[in-house]
């Protein structure tokens, strides 16, 4: 008894819902385009994060001894490497161009210091006033001299400035803390760094290796960033010829993806809303969200085509597809939501972030191809 009860009450409530969404179709699609027009004003607000991932939670004793480390010494990322192997470095202009490139970088702003092979100093006896002096080991010197000098009796820059084994010889750029987090150190890698390395290369004919923080973190962030389209691009694609090859439509497949498109622009406008940044893991929702999208459709479109086969009744199909589809997609996507809810009680601030976006927008997509595909087949034709 009590289960016959329980079914009826759900029936007569989503047959009601049905009633509320069909009867109110106008004011529902304008509904939608309002809060579609104002989350995508949000989008603005979206920005990408330039920190390296951190899962472990704030009070983690790594955590801990790592910001008492920055403490004291402040930011420990902000050093760039450039390494070059080949012996024709050390011919006059190769040579100059090397001490040119590293003089160009240590007149920008965004760099607090450079250290190269032209600032190697050598000390000196001064025995009149009997004390040490230090004098810079390339002035006028020939090469070969200084080549000599730096590999054959200085040892204290092996493995700092050069590789006696190898012939390595580095340069390391140091970068102003202040803009190791912000948008400034992209700028900088992309506009300044990485242009004059390639026109470097282009004149000497040198391969030039590029490493450090900033410069990994950089490239790291722009692949998330190049990667989000990708992503949405080939899930959309992918899921759209499947779908069509499922129902051989192009009005559900369009349908369909009107669906999921909606539901990528809510997911971007509720990343600016909540004032998130784009991680590693919260690129994963536009995706995440065409993939579970496409299954609602699935399902609703093919109640609506079976219900039109059974009767031709379009109210009636619209109204059945809704009120018992409705309520077991609305099961299904509940669960999946509560399954990535739980990241809400874990200390880690990224996985928080990406539990409450992830559940959040698969509600969200859930209720979009609840109103949306009904309405849309509301105002077609019977399909043949």
């Amino acid at each position: 008894m009590w289960l016959y009860l329980h079914k009826l009450f759900f029936m007569n409530f989503w047959t009601k819902i049905a009633g509320i969404i069909l009867r109110n179709r106008y004011l529902v699609l304008i509904s939608i385009a309002i809060i579609t027009g104002l989350l995508a004003s949000q989008m603005k607000y979206m920005k990408f994060s330039y920190t390296e991932a951190n899962l472990l939670p704030e009070d983690h004793e790594a955590n801990v001894e790592y910001n008492k480390f920055l403490q004291i010494f402040g930011e420990e990322g902000n050093l760039v490497i450039l390494g070059v192997k080949d012996s024709t470095i050390f011919t006059p202009i190769k040579f100059n161009a090397w001490n040119k490139l590293v003089a160009q970088f240590n007149e920008r702003k965004e760099i607090d210091f450079t250290i190269s092979i032209a600032d190697v100093k050598k000390l000196k006896a001064d025995r009149k006033k009997r004390k040490f002096i230090l004098e810079p080991l390339y002035t006028e010197n020939p090469l070969k001299k200084l080549q000599y000098e730096l590999f054959e009796k200085l040892p204290f820059y092996d493995n700092l400035l050069y590789n006696k084994e190898t012939g390595t010889l580095q340069t390391a750029i140091y970068i102003k803390k202040k803009i190791i987090n912000t948008p400034a150190r992209r700028d900088f890698i992309f506009e300044i760094l990485i242009p004059a390395i390639k026109k470097f290369e282009e004149e000497t004919n040198l391969d030039v290796r590029v490493s450090g923080m900033p410069y990994i973190r950089t490239l790291n962030a722009q692949n998330i960033q190049d990667e989000i389209m990708l992503f949405v691009g080939g899930a959309l694609g992918i899921t759209a010829l499947i779908f069509f090859f499922f129902f051989r439509s192009f009005r559900a497949t369009f349908i369909t993806l009107l669906v999921v498109i909606i539901g990528v622009i809510w997911a971007f406008g509720f990343i600016g809303l909540f004032r998130y940044e784009i991680t590693v893991l919260s690129a994963l929702i536009p995706p995440l969200i065409i993939v579970i999208g496409v299954p609602n459709a699935v399902f609703l479109i093919n109640k609506y085509q079976q219900e039109i086969k059974k009767h031709g009744q379009q109210a009636k199909a619209l109204q059945r597809v809704i009120s018992k589809i409705g309520n077991a997609t609305l099961m299904t996507n509940i669960t999946t939501a509560s399954g990535f809810a739980t990241f809400v009680f874990v200390k880690s601030n990224l996985l928080r972030e990406f539990g409450i976006l992830a559940s959040v927008n698969i509600i969200s997509i859930f209720i979009l191809a609840l109103l949306i595909i009904p309405i849309i087949y509301s105002f077609m034709p019977i399909p043949k």
